[in-house]
């Protein structure tokens, strides 16, 4: 077995030990136990890859492995991992284990909620191995089958229309990636659905041009793309706190990958002919989502228009198709993810205490739960871009890139996702003064618990990650850089 068909058996494992769980003490030790164990692989994946790089070494993928899964259908079982998965892994990795600590006293039903958490992982890290597009696609599915009963059952609010949306919404994106995925196999005259081989072949460019919009629409779904985002702002309003941090942090960088690896890097010619309409659709979604959440008087809903923003910057700079910015997107999606997780973390941290998530009915927090107070500035100083977090580094990385483009369609469309920076700063900076400033707004909030050891466990991780890669990036950047350039090969032909 290879080694990297470990980040799917130690979730299944996980959902074994608590099968056999018997309370919430054993459950909370399986879950925290494989939790670690993941981030331990992560981060031993992320040396052994490197110490390939430095040796020289720099193939379009690593750790392959390749078995016949379905011999009639040509499906195989192929994984391997370049500089993108890996970051991604780690992205993974740390969410998954903050998700763990900040559900720590999940109820009702602790043990379902972690057998559905736990399977919402493992869709997530199979998508990332693989190299198989019918594989990559059925993680894909398992990663996205969770979502309503996690939400439906352990969310709040309007739960059941938030879940019912998301899925609806997503599903729909599916089907048009699983045509998307069976035209580029037939086109394409490959042995299999192995992406190695099929980048290799050259699909007809008629067969291009419908089936870059099926793919690139379909994962642009989950990416929340213009018009295609309406299910994110309920679903992570309605969505447990954990469940909001896998799914914004992580769930949502499925869609720029798989635009990136699949889209993208199979069908370049569509790619350079088509990329302007996805491009002008994307620029709406990062002015659009930095404004809607302006409007916002819901936490929750702040955020996940932020994320729209914010996710839409990254298919924005895929879509550049220069290495700078693809770089500047993966680096987006790694920032967006860390930062993401730790907003929806805090928030349901101060929910939990304060039960309202309305800004007008909080303030003085600072005071009263300073931990909580100072990580919300850290998070929000990360998400306008300050120098030394991780979001500065992605974005000017993303608009440096972007400008490299010298037509007048491409500066005039970056110029105009550039305001979504000042438009950040301005909801940022109220949301910040409103409920952690000021006079306290309800009697009731002059005395809430401290935060608690795995509370302050969660938070303290996302914030030395933002920190990591705001302060050192050029080891993950470079990476990444290496890793785009098969990519832009095939650009080039």
């Amino acid at each position: 077995m290879n080694f990297l068909s470990l980040f799917v058996l130690i979730p299944a494992l996980m959902m074994m030990g608590l099968f056999v769980s018997k309370n919430r003490k054993q459950i909370q030790f399986v879950m925290a136990t494989g939790a670690i164990l993941l981030v331990i692989m992560s981060a031993a994946v992320t040396y052994m890859y490197l110490t390939e790089r430095a040796a020289g070494n720099l193939a379009t993928m690593l750790f392959t492995a390749d078995t016949v899964w379905y011999a009639p259908f040509n499906i195989h079982y192929s994984v391997g991992i370049d500089g993108i998965s890996v970051a991604m892994l780690l992205l993974s990795s740390i969410i998954v284990f903050t998700g763990v600590f900040a559900s720590w006293k999940i109820d009702p039903l602790p043990k379902e909620f972690f057998l559905w958490y736990s399977l919402l992982s493992i869709g997530v890290y199979g998508f990332f191995i693989s190299v198989d597009l019918f594989t990559m696609f059925m993680y894909y599915e398992i990663a996205l089958i969770p979502m309503y009963l996690l939400i439906g059952v352990w969310g709040s609010g309007k739960k059941e229309y938030g879940a019912m949306k998301l899925t609806l919404m997503l599903m729909g994106g599916s089907a048009l990636l699983l045509v998307g995925i069976l035209g580029i196999y037939y086109q394409s005259g490959a042995t299999s659905m192995n992406i190695l081989e099929i980048c290799k072949t050259n699909i007809p460019i008629q067969a291009q041009y419908y089936l870059f919009p099926l793919t690139f629409m379909g994962f642009g779904v989950l990416g929340a793309m213009f018009p295609f985002h309406t299910w994110s702002p309920d679903g992570h309003a309605s969505a447990p706190t954990a469940v909001s941090m896998l799914h914004a942090g992580v769930l949502m960088k499925l869609g720029g990958y798989g635009c990136f690896r699949v889209a993208i890097y199979l069908m370049p010619q569509a790619a350079h002919e088509l990329s302007w309409i996805f491009l002008i659709l994307t620029g709406i979604s990062v002015v659009y989502g930095a404004f809607s959440a302006i409007v916002q008087t819901d936490l929750k809903y702040i955020n996940a228009y932020s994320s729209v923003s914010h996710c839409g910057l990254v298919l924005f700079a895929i879509l550049m198709l220069n290495q700078t910015a693809m770089t500047g997107a993966v680096m987006q999606m790694l920032s967006h993810g860390l930062m993401t997780a730790l907003f929806f973390a805090l928030i349901g941290m101060i929910y939990g205490r304060t039960h309202t998530r309305l800004i007008t009915e909080m303030g003085g927090l600072m005071k009263i739960i300073p931990f909580f107070g100072v990580s919300y500035v850290i998070a929000g100083l990360a998400s306008l871009g300050l120098p030394s977090l991780s979001g500065f580094v992605a974005e000017m990385t993303i608009f440096v890139g972007s400008f490299q483009e010298t037509d007048t369609f491409h500066r005039v469309l970056t110029i105009v996702a550039c305001t979504s920076i000042v438009i950040t700063a301005v909801y940022i900076l109220r949301v910040v003064g409103k409920i952690l400033y000021g006079a306290v707004q309800d009697k009731h909030h002059e005395h809430l618990d401290p935060a608690t050891w795995y509370e302050r466990l969660s938070v303290v991780t996302l914030i030395v990650a933002i920190f990591a890669v705001g302060s050192a990036p050029f080891w993950i950047s470079s990476m990444i850089s290496d890793s785009v350039m098969p990519v832009i090969t095939q650009l080039a032909k």
